[in-house]
């Protein structure tokens, strides 16, 4: 029985399939009265294990749904626990009235994410392949499904494992040292431990790497269109679209709203946001409301590309790129000069390769043209980087907050064995180890648990 896990737990229920018009529905049950349960809405006194009853559901002689009947005793279970599983027919009325049958057998109705929840503390998969259950749901690409799997399959937690077990180990030789200098001073002086420490920095940094990856292909890439009225955004946005998303007129201000498009780009899921046109001045409420949430969207955003006419000169540029640059300081940056088949203003083209915009990256962009918008792509995918052939797995944001404490502890520690002064390099170890062991919940405070499992759907 893993961390936390108690043999009186209540027993819950959920309908574990999405809402809506279905061919069948799921509720599922765990807990230690889930066999009673089984047996009142069905009548099987003692259900074989993993056997597929095909049964009516009925409660005190009316008849709910009929359907096939299934009994997992536990630890062999999802969530460890003994559960029952009634898979019925789909809808809005069904599966809500074998819940509530359910329900009224004295089980409780169960949390968001609480059955894998249980499926953690009673040891039957780690933090990471918990999460990776979620991840999996989500996945919008094929490439976010595969890094899912793999996680939910262990690879994450096995390459943490490792280095938690290395980083176990160093913390060990080096805390001998202070207790026993004179049996391990060869570990210090021989430079083993300066190069062993180096060694685990490098491969922990290499897991960081992979993990930025990883949460980019989960959480996917918000990619901003920014620039003046009538620039060209919305061209562009149905453009890389590959159909009409975004309504196109000479008249300048035409988005008054953020229009969303997903996309995949080399594997990695990206959403990009075509925004209304920022400029100085409105008298029109709606457009200065369209620019409030523009501005907002650039806030949030991973990528802003901005977009400048090339074709006609554009004074506010300057000003523009400040203001971005103000919304979203930690955000990547592109100049897109649009409609480069109507020709090159030579002031506009003057300013992209001088002052501010001179360390930018600009793309030429045109929407008349079939592969107008490639170099463009071409420039988002280098962005994103490549998926690695094989050993991809999903992370999120407190892994890489994790993973990043962890490296900084391990250069601390390197700077104070190098500096003589063992008992600080301890004392960082003993961190790096205490942080590094969130990520699978070695070391698991409670409200680590509660922000991870409420992000859950109901019955998962």
């Amino acid at each position: 029985m893993g961390p936390g896990a108690s043999p009186e737990a209540e027993t819950i229920a959920a309908i574990a399939t999405p809402p809506g018009r279905g061919g069948i529905s799921v509720v599922r049950v765990s807990g230690p009265r889930a066999r009673e349960a089984l047996t009142a809405l069905t009548g099987i006194p003692d259900p074989t294990p993993r056997h597929a009853y095909y049964r009516e559901f009925s409660q005190k002689g009316e008849l709910l749904d009929r359907g096939i009947a299934l009994f997992f005793p536990a630890p062999h279970s999802y969530t460890g626990e003994d559960v029952a599983e009634f898979q019925g027919h789909g809808g809005a009325i069904a599966p809500q009235r074998t819940l509530a049958a359910v329900l009224s057998l004295g089980v409780r109705m169960a949390e968001p994410g609480e059955f894998t929840r249980r499926a953690y503390l009673n040891g039957r998969m780690d933090l990471t392949e918990a999460e990776a259950v979620e991840d999996l749901i989500s996945a919008s690409t094929k490439s976010a499904a595969r890094a899912a799997i793999a996680s939910l399959s262990g690879a994450f937690a096995s390459r943490v494992n490792t280095l938690l077990e290395r980083l176990t180990d160093l913390r060990a030789r080096l805390e001998a040292c202070l207790d026993f200098p004179e049996e391990h001073e060869e570990f210090l002086q021989s430079g083993e431990a300066v190069s062993t420490l180096v060694g685990l920095g490098a491969d922990m940094e290499s897991c960081l790497a992979a993990a930025r990856q990883g949460q980019r292909l989960a959480s996917g890439l918000s990619v901003v269109l920014v620039g003046a009225p009538n620039a060209g955004k919305s061209s562009l946005m149905n453009a890389l679209a590959g159909e009409e998303r975004a309504i196109v007129t000479a008249v300048p201000g035409t988005t008054r709203d953020v229009l969303r498009v997903d996309l995949e780009i080399r594997g990695f899921p990206v959403r990009i946001a075509d925004t209304a046109g920022l400029r100085r001045h409105s008298e029109d409420v709606i457009e200065r409301m369209g620019m409030e949430r523009a501005r907002a969207e650039i806030e949030r955003a991973g990528l802003v590309l901005l977009v400048i006419d090339g074709s006609s000169p554009c004074p506010g540029a300057l000003a523009l790129l400040a203001e971005v640059e103000s919304l979203a300081p930690s955000a990547e940056l592109m100049v897109v000069r649009s409609k480069s088949d109507l020709g090159a203003d030579r002031t506009t083209s003057s300013l992209l390769v001088s002052g501010p915009f001179a360390q930018l990256e600009v793309i030429s962009t045109t929407t008349r043209a079939e592969d107008g918008v490639d170099a463009l792509l071409d420039a988002i995918a280098n962005r994103l980087g490549t998926l690695p052939e094989e050993g991809a797995f999903s992370a999120r944001a407190r892994h890489l907050e994790a993973l990043g404490k962890t490296h900084g502890s391990l250069r601390r520690a390197l700077m104070e064995v190098q500096e003589g002064d063992l008992v600080l390099a301890a004392e960082e170890l003993r961190d790096a180890q205490e942080t590094l062991g969130t990520i699978t919940g070695k070391v698991t405070p409670d409200d680590l648990l509660g922000r991870i499992f409420n992000t859950f759907c109901l019955g998962k």
